[in-house]
C-alpha cells in the first residue's frame, strides 16, 4: 500500500479525541454518515419554544363578555343623557289642560231667551196641576161628603126685629149639603167649619148668628147614615173681605178637605 494513504485518515473512520476529552464529533451524537450528532448520546431534543399567548387570547369567553358590558355602558351614556333633559322648544308655545279648558270654553256666551225656551221636539207637554175642587164640585172627609152649593152676601144683620145679631162687619152665608157616608149615626156642628182670605187668614163660623135662620142645620145636625142635611154656615168678615175658599170637617180632629169658592 501506499504510505500516504495510510497516513491520511479516512474520511468516514473514527476521528482522535478532541483536547478536552469530548466524545467523537461535534457533541458526541452519531452525524449523518455516522459522525457525532450536535447533542451528546442519549439526550432528548427538546420541543421548539411556542409563543405565549396574551391574556385576552387565553380568557376569550371573559374578554367577549367585557366587550359587551363596555359596549351597554357606553351606548347608555350616550343616548340616556337625552331622557333627563328639558324637552326643548319655546316655553310659550307649551299649554297645561286647564288653559286649553279655558280657551274652549267661552266666557262671555250668555243663553239667550231662545235657548231657554226651546223644548226637545216630541217632548209632551207636563200634565197641568189638578185643579181644587169648587162650588158644585163634591168632596169628602171622614164619614161626610160635602157639596158647596152658592155663597152670597148676609148683611150686617141676622134675626127678627130686637133681637137680632148684628155683625161686626158683614156677614158671608155659604150654604152646603152634607151627606153621611158612613154605617152609623154623625153630628155635623158649624163650629168646625172656617174660611180663609186672600191674605190667608182664618175666619171661625158665627153659630150664634146661624140659630136665627130659618135653616139653623149649621149649628149642630145629627145625620143618620145615607141623609142629606141642607145647612148654612154663617160668617163674620170684614166689609172689603170676601172668602177665597173655606175648610170642611167631619169631627174638629179630622184632615178636612178644601173647596175654592172663587
Amino acid at each position: 500500500m501506499n504510505e500516504n494513504h495510510d497516513a491520511t485518515p479516512h474520511v468516514g473512520g473514527p476521528q482522535q479525541p478532541g483536547a478536552h476529552g469530548a466524545q467523537p464529533g461535534a457533541y458526541g451524537q452519531p452525524g449523518p454518515y455516522g459522525q457525532p450528532g450536535p447533542y451528546g448520546q442519549g439526550q432528548q431534543v427538546p420541543p421548539p419554544a411556542q409563543p405565549r399567548r396574551s391574556w385576552f387570547a387565553r380568557h376569550k369567553v371573559l374578554t367577549g363578555i367585557g366587550v359587551v358590558v363596555a359596549l351597554i355602558v357606553v351606548g347608555n351614556a350616550l343616548g340616556g343623557g337625552g331622557d333627563d333633559a328639558p324637552a326643548a322648544g319655546p316655553t310659550s308655545a307649551a299649554t297645561t289642560p286647564a288653559d286649553d279648558a279655558k280657551s274652549e270654553t267661552p266666557t262671555d256666551e250668555k243663553p239667550t231667551d231662545e235657548k231657554k225656551d226651546e223644548k226637545p221636539k216630541g217632548e209632551k207637554p207636563a200634565d197641568p196641576e189638578p185643579k181644587s175642587p169648587g162650588i158644585g164640585d163634591k168632596v169628602r172627609d171622614g164619614k161626610f161628603e160635602f157639596t158647596v152649593v152658592k155663597v152670597s152676601d148676609g148683611g150686617t144683620s141676622i134675626g127678627p126685629k130686637g133681637f137680632a145679631e148684628k155683625a161686626q162687619g158683614r156677614f158671608v152665608l155659604v150654604r152646603v149639603d152634607v151627606t153621611n157616608i158612613g154605617d152609623e149615626p154623625q153630628y155635623f156642628f158649624g163650629d168646625n167649619q172656617s174660611v180663609f182670605d186672600a191674605k190667608d187668614r182664618k175666619f171661625a163660623a158665627d153659630t150664634t148668628a146661624a140659630i136665627y135662620l130659618e135653616d139653623s142645620s149649621s149649628f149642630i145636625e145629627e145625620i143618620n147614615p145615607g141623609n142629606t142635611v141642607k145647612g148654612t154656615l154663617v160668617f163674620d168678615l170684614p166689609k172689603d173681605v170676601d172668602p177665597t175658599r173655606i175648610e170642611l170637617h167631619d169631627s174638629a180632629f179630622s184632615g178636612g178637605v178644601v173647596v175654592d169658592l172663587g
